[in-house]
């Protein structure tokens, strides 16, 4: 007898009491648990309406068609027509799915182009507003608030603001935190990998460094290079002077490519943006001006930001060449985007009023350190803009800080000397008694530390426990008995050097010199 839903011999028989039909316990169990009736004649049953039969062993009988060879044949046939149906089907879902994915990449592609359009919307919107509001008056309540405060006499302008009349910001948004973030990713991944290259200059070759050249770059009136930066991809050494002028010189020629004129102070610090024709200067006129060159190969200042209200110390750039930092005696810095000069965020330290002398990004983008005329250095987190950690210890302003290429390492300068600190201890570890240090430089590699003070040292870079052996000593041959800024060339081949005086010095290896005679110094 077979059961009456799978037409097979059942091997446990079970018999309903209502129907008299036999089944298989597994099938006929499940139908009533499922729908509580009979599958044959529809009647309403239940589990206790199932008697099971007592039977001998059951054997199924062997099916026909694999007893012989044309049934045997006839399955492979069925099997071979199966898997074929089966693999026409994969073929048609591959098919389905690769329409899918073009259609999806369409459409990824057509909103790149729109976020690309959006952006490039987004960035000329800001730089309107930018433009605007530096072209508009104060607003009506500060100038009624500054006349009510002045007692008869004139209000203060714009420009005379203390810091706590602050403008507001945009803020760094959730788009610039993102990509601020992926660079550090990028960069410290990098990092990992990243090898001294071969062609860096060798401790012997920089123990026999002397002076090469030296250059007339700044008037007589207002002698004194007070910041300086270097090009290595181009070679262009970029000062910036007492005399107010910025000048961009090519070493290989010796020649003067452009003399950047327009601030009406000293320039403090001055800034190459990554391989672009972008400069970056600060001025004790409160201002920082954006420089690009024009087709002549003169340079033009393309934006002049008054966000300031006192002496502008410092710029950096940071990694992404996209957006830089100035920092100000106002007790704030502020992070700006460099495609439309726009001030995004304007920080000051709540808990405490401090003047900012110094700032340097670290490499991997994400921190920003800062010196303060307090003598204190403090450590911020770029995408929250909270002071994460604190250095004391120095006496007198710090003048200068630099972050070492490996990111383990910050060395700062003051007047009392520099001091070496382990980032990951947020300890100092090591301190070099230079008196009236004015700058301190690690080389790209970070396997040199240059200090300028009354003569320019340069180190061997060790690890913590290790001893940073000094290399060589440079004489300051400026006569005045300082040395305001120390820079070293690509693969730390020559070391650039700015003092009191008007002249940019270069020291290498004798006979290495590759640019033309040079200007005695006046």
């Amino acid at each position: 007898m077979n059961c009456a839903i799978s037409g097979e011999v059942p091997e446990e028989p079970v018999v309903s009491k209502k129907s008299g039909l036999l089944y298989e316990k597994r099938l006929i169990e499940r139908h009533i648990s499922d729908y509580g009736k009979c599958p044959i004649t529809g009647e309403p049953h239940t589990l206790d309406d199932i008697v099971p039969i007592k039977t001998g062993k059951i054997v199924k009988p062997k099916p026909l068609h694999t007893a012989s060879i044309p049934g045997l044949l006839g399955t492979f046939q069925t099997e071979w027509d199966s898997l074929m149906l089966s693999n026409f089907a994969l073929e048609q879902q591959l098919h389905t799915a690769r329409q899918e994915l073009s259609h999806a990449l369409y459409q990824h592609d057509a909103a790149c182009r729109v976020i690309a359009r959006l952006k490039k919307e987004r960035d000329e919107s800001r730089q309107l507003l930018a433009e605007a509001e530096r072209q508009l008056p104060a607003a009506p309540e500060v100038a009624t608030s500054n006349a009510a405060l002045s007692n008869g006499k004139r209000g203060i302008d714009d420009g005379e603001q203390g810091p706590d009349a602050k403008k507001m910001r945009l803020g760094i948004s959730t788009e610039v935190i993102t990509e601020l973030t992926d660079c550090n990713a990028a960069l410290s991944q990098q990092r990992k990998k990243r090898q001294i290259p071969k062609t860096l200059a060798s401790i012997d070759a920089l123990e026999k460094f002397t002076q090469l050249s030296s250059h007339p770059l700044h008037k007589t009136n207002k002698p004194g290079i007070f910041s300086m930066d270097i090009l290595h991809s181009k070679d262009v050494i970029a000062t910036g002077g007492i005399d107010t002028t910025a000048v961009l010189f090519d070493r290989p020629s010796g020649q003067i490519l452009s003399t950047l004129t327009g601030h009406s102070k000293k320039v403090t610090s001055i800034k190459f943006v990554g391989d672009t024709d972008l400069v970056l200067t600060a001025s004790s006129d409160k201002t920082v001006r954006i420089w690009g060159s024009s087709e002549d190969g003169n340079y033009t200042c393309r934006h002049t930001l008054k966000d300031h209200s006192a002496e502008v110390r410092a710029v950096t750039v940071h990694a992404t060449n996209k957006y830089f930092v100035s920092a100000s005696l106002d007790s704030t810095w502020c992070f700006y985007d460099l495609s439309s000069g726009l001030c995004l965020a304007q920080v000051t330290d709540a808990s405490e009023n401090v003047d900012y002398t110094a700032a340097a990004f670290h490499p991997d983008g994400l921190i920003l350190g800062t010196g303060t005329a307090q003598s204190i250095v403090k450590i911020w987190d770029v995408k929250s803009q909270a002071n994460v950690a604190k250095f004391g210890g120095h006496n007198g302003e710090i003048t200068s800080i630099s972050f070492s290429e490996n990111g383990y390492f910050l060395a700062t300068a003051a007047q009392d000397g520099v001091r070496l600190w382990d980032l990951r201890k947020l300890k100092n570890f090591r301190t070099f008694d230079f008196p009236d240090a004015n700058s301190v430089e690690f080389d790209h590699s970070g396997s040199y530390l240059g200090i300028a003070a009354s003569d320019i040292r340069v180190f061997q870079t060790a690890s913590v426990k290790a001893e940073w052996n000094p290399i060589k000593t440079l004489p300051d041959l400026s006569g005045t008995g300082k040395a305001t800024c120390v820079k070293f060339g690509l693969d730390s081949k020559y070391i650039a050097v700015g003092s009191m005086d008007r002249n940019l010095r270069i020291f290498g290896l004798p006979g290495d010199d590759n640019t033309e005679d040079s200007a005695q110094d006046s």
